[in-house]
C-alpha cells in the first residue's frame, strides 16, 4: 500500500518529523492543527470561533490534497485550553461538518505552544468510492 504525506512547508514540519496529513490506502490522518498563517503567526489570538474556522480551513486544504474533503471525516479531536470555548468552538464543527457529523472528542489541555492559540484540532478521514465520486463531480 502506498503512503502520501502531505506538508505545508513550514518550518515545524521537518524540525519536529511530522506531516501535516498522512495518507494510507483509504485512510487519511491529519495532525494536531493550530491557526497559524504561512509566516507562523497566530490567527485570530484567543478567538476560539475564528481559529476552530481557520484550522477547519487549513484542514480541508490538506484533505483536498489528499485526494479528500471534509466530507469523507469520520473523527475529529479538539483540544481546548479553556473547556469552557467548547460552544463556540462546536459551532464552527457543525458549521464545518453540517451533514457530516463525524465522531468527536474535545478534551481539555493545559496549553498549547503559543499563548495565544486556544484550539488544536486532529481529523480522520476514510475515502470511499461514494464520497470519492462526490467530491470530485462538484
Amino acid at each position: 500500500m502506498s503512503r502520501q504525506n502531505i506538508s505545508t512547508g513550514t518550518k515545524w514540519e521537518p524540525k519536529f518529523g511530522y506531516s501535516r496529513a498522512v495518507r494510507v490506502g483509504d485512510e487519511i490522518r491529519v495532525s494536531g492543527t493550530t491557526a497559524t498563517d504561512d509566516d507562523g503567526a497566530v490567527v485570530a489570538p484567543n478567538d476560539p470561533y475564528e481559529q476552530a474556522t481557520h484550522i477547519f480551513d487549513l484542514i480541508e486544504s490538506a484533505l483536498e490534497e489528499a485526494g479528500a474533503s471534509l466530507a469523507d471525516v469520520v473523527r475529529t479531536r479538539i483540544f481546548l485550553t479553556d473547556i469552557d470555548d467548547w460552544e463556540a468552538v462546536g459551532t464552527a464543527h457543525a458549521d464545518a461538518f453540517a451533514d457530516v457529523r463525524p465522531a468527536t472528542s474535545i478534551v481539555g489541555v493545559a496549553e498549547l505552544l503559543d499563548p495565544a492559540l486556544v484550539v488544536e484540532i486532529e481529523a480522520d478521514a476514510v475515502v470511499t468510492d461514494d464520497t470519492a465520486e462526490e467530491s470530485h463531480s462538484g
